[in-house]
């Protein structure tokens, strides 16, 4: 692959885009948003962004969104509510749907249960073992 391939250039967009999401997770950020930023259409760059990193760009988000939310309610100094908007979230009931479907609980029940989980364990790498992992994920873990 030359500079000049097509491919090439769609991936440099797409990792912009995905770059964009980790900083600005916060942000009340949307696919057409995302799409005008690297002069895509929003159609195609939820099916690139699919075929490149294996979830829609929306799904990237609330799972960025998820990672924090477990950061800070494992400090547990926040209140779930407090945590859903820091994180970018506009409805307490669309973050509480989706923490639940990732993580497997409430953030309420995660809050109670993960205060003492992450103890001992250093914030670099609390993050990668503490990881959300989707449900099609633990049934493909479970499998093997």
């Amino acid at each position: 692959m030359t500079a000049q391939d097509p491919r090439l250039q769609e991936l440099v967009l797409l990792r912009k885009v995905r770059d964009r999401i980790d900083r600005e997770y916060r942000e009340p950020l949307d696919v057409a948003a995302l799409a005008r930023g690297v002069h895509l259409s929003a159609g195609h760059l939820s099916r690139a962004f699919r075929a490149a990193f294996g979830e829609s760009p929306y799904s990237y988000l609330m799972t960025r969104r998820i990672e924090r939310a477990m950061t800070l309610l494992r400090r547990g100094d926040m209140t779930v509510t407090e945590v859903c908007f820091e994180v970018g979230c506009t409805s307490l009931g669309t973050f509480s749907t989706r923490f639940s479907e990732l993580v497997g609980m409430s953030p309420s029940q995660y809050r109670k249960v993960a205060a003492a989980d992450g103890q001992g364990i250093p914030n670099c790498l609390a993050k990668a073992v503490m990881r959300p992992i989707r449900n099609k994920e633990a049934s493909a873990r479970t499998a093997d």
